[in-house]
């Protein structure tokens, strides 16, 4: 499976200490050079510039060869990149948080997952306690309404309560 990846999924898998899932449920990822840049900005946190300092094998940093949208001028680089890219290599997934860049690459029939559906995905594959990951993810300044985050807890639930 090809997945490309913006900024916030891997900042806040960085943060929260489950970077980790990444390998387990896609094999590598890639990035954007953009992305790899806003990652070691000075007021990115220090664990994840640590991070991305040293990334891991399975993480791959790609500069797109795409020539600038200019219908995706309203994005950050990183984001703009990361649609870029994922048109460009054909990409099975994009991990996108920010609405107006998830939008952007949903119309142009890019699948896309958020955080949130990344922690419930690995949840559900055994690969972290979901209760435990969205408490984690609340301590941080991760911003999304309450009502998804009941909505995903609920879910876990009602699998743990079927035995799935």
């Amino acid at each position: 499976m090809l997945v490309i990846a913006d900024n916030t999924p891997l900042r806040y898998l960085i943060l929260l200490g489950y970077s980790d899932i990444l390998p387990a449920l896609y094999g590598r990822v890639i990035i954007p050079h953009a992305v790899f840049m806003e990652l070691q900005h000075p007021h990115t946190p220090r664990v994840v510039r640590a991070w991305m300092a040293k990334p891991p094998t399975w993480l791959e940093i790609r500069q797109t060869t795409s020539i600038a949208d200019p219908v995706l001028a309203e994005l950050d680089a990183g984001e703009r990149d990361a649609i870029l890219l994922a048109q460009e290599l054909n990409a099975d997934l994009l991990l996108i948080d920010e609405g107006d860049g998830y939008g952007a690459a949903t119309q142009r029939g890019i699948h896309c997952m958020r955080t949130v559906g990344l922690l419930e995905q690995a949840g559900i594959h055994g690969l972290l306690e979901l209760q435990e990951a969205i408490a984690r993810l609340r301590r941080t300044n991760f911003r999304i309404h309450p009502t998804v985050l009941a909505a995903v807890l609920a879910r876990d639930a009602e699998r743990k309560s079927q035995g799935t």
